[in-house]
């Protein structure tokens, strides 16, 4: 078996890290049981581009307890988790390409050697491993089926290439189930960033201006932690109605030319290139920290801030210090990548319990659905975001009401008024 990670002997650790987070797993471990029972990705080839921490370690669990066959490389230079890749070879037998700070060109290596298996389904996390396929001819890939796709960026680039008709298979976008979104990005997003820049630096939160850029729903999930946590909440927004939104939850909404000049840490959570850049540094304060949390290292202009430096080293662990002209200090965190998976450890289990469970059921609704769907870009059906729902509710011990039989005549009549 071919596989590059850092060191085979980290395995032993990486194991006991991956059984914690299976402990915190009980949706995956519910769809597990059944996929050990059914096997609905019997003999299903699939490649998977995914941050390779202990909960994507669960993941590969259950799409090998269904059948599959898969490999995993990296969605993220800094984000792997090597003892976790070390497991996965050793105790599982599945190809890994993956090693936490790889540079670009190892990166690129890794993506493929996930392709060179020849998948059938593709599981990406950013779409970079769709956006491989898609710059080599159809031919050697004609095999692919569907696929899936984790994140908000991987599925913004999907919808712009099936938007240009260039789209070969079709492909679901696990991010817009509700399941996702409003638990990964939300609550996931919003502490493990909080998590990440406060490992990197040691710095107190409560009573720092922190400024938030972009208002989606990992946006909200950052503002909310950091109010939580006492800190002076500033929002960015080009969009009226998320500014309003951030307004109504009693955030500061303001340019980002006049929060550069209060911020004592930065954030930015857009999905979009350059949101802070050289004209925006040279207005910071003395000491301000600069991150980002969306998908790609492009939110922060580094060349532009490089340019600005007139000396840099690393101060700590994923903290760049650069030193501007007249002595000013500028901290850039874990290389603009993000914060949360390259000084943390990403969300935690129990979030990416519904993410996976939606990535795991959507594999197995490609395989059963594919001859029916075009290339594109689906949403999850609303089937399997609410068995998900149900699921996690299941074990918490939740329980809730369902409709009688008046109350669902009524929703589906229109006779009835005042």
């Amino acid at each position: 078996m071919k596989y590059d990670i850092k060191d085979i002997k980290l395995a032993a650790r990486g194991a006991l890290r991956i059984e914690w987070a299976r402990n915190n797993m009980p949706v995956l471990g519910l769809i597990a049981e059944r996929f050990a029972k059914e096997k609905p990705l019997s003999g299903i080839k699939l490649s998977c581009c995914l941050h390779v921490t202990t909960e994507t370690a669960v993941l590969m669990e259950v799409l090998k307890a269904g059948g599959a066959k898969v490999n995993l490389c990296a969605s993220n230079p800094l984000s792997t988790q090597d003892d976790v890749a070390a497991s996965l070879v050793k105790h599982l037998n599945i190809p890994v390409f993956a090693i936490k700070g790889e540079n670009t060109k190892t990166y690129y290596k890794h993506l493929e050697a996930a392709l060179a298996f020849k998948p059938q389904i593709t599981m990406d996390d950013g779409a970079d491993l769709v956006s491989a396929i898609h710059q080599r001819p159809q031919a050697g890939h004609a095999n692919i089926i569907g696929g899936t796709e984790e994140t908000t960026t991987g599925v913004i680039r999907l919808k712009a290439l099936a938007g240009q008709g260039k789209l070969r298979y079709p492909i679901v976008a696990v991010n817009d189930a509700y399941t996702k979104y409003l638990f990964d990005n939300r609550y996931g997003t919003g502490q493990s960033t909080l998590d990440g820049i406060m490992r990197a630096t040691n710095k107190l939160i409560a009573g720092s201006a922190v400024v938030i850029c972009g208002y989606g729903w990992c946006g909200r999930g950052v503002a909310m932690r950091a109010k939580g946590m006492a800190a002076k909440v500033i929002v960015i927004e080009v969009d009226p109605l998320r500014a309003l939104e951030a307004v109504m939850d009693g955030y500061e909404v303001m340019p980002i030319k006049d929060a550069a000049r209060i911020g004592d840490i930065f954030v930015t959570v857009t999905g979009d290139i350059n949101v802070i850049r050289p004209e925006h540094f040279k207005l910071m304060k003395n000491g301000a920290i600069v991150s980002n949390s969306g998908h790609f290292n492009v939110e922060i202009d580094i060349p532009g801030l490089h340019k600005l430096t007139k000396s840099r080293k690393m101060i700590r662990d994923f903290v760049e210090e650069c030193i501007l002209s007249g002595g000013k200090k500028v901290y850039l965190l874990g290389e603009g990548r993000l914060i949360n998976l390259a000084a943390a450890e990403g969300h935690p289990a129990q979030v990416m319990d519904m993410s996976f469970a939606n990535q795991a059921l959507s594999a197995e609704y490609m395989v059963k659905n594919h001859a029916k769907l075009k290339s594109g870009v689906y949403k999850i059906p609303d089937a399997i975001d609410k068995n998900i729902a149900a699921l996690k509710l299941r074990s918490l011990g939740v329980k809730i009401d369902t409709l009688t039989a008046e109350q669902k005549k009524y929703l589906s009549s229109w006779e009835m008024g005042t």
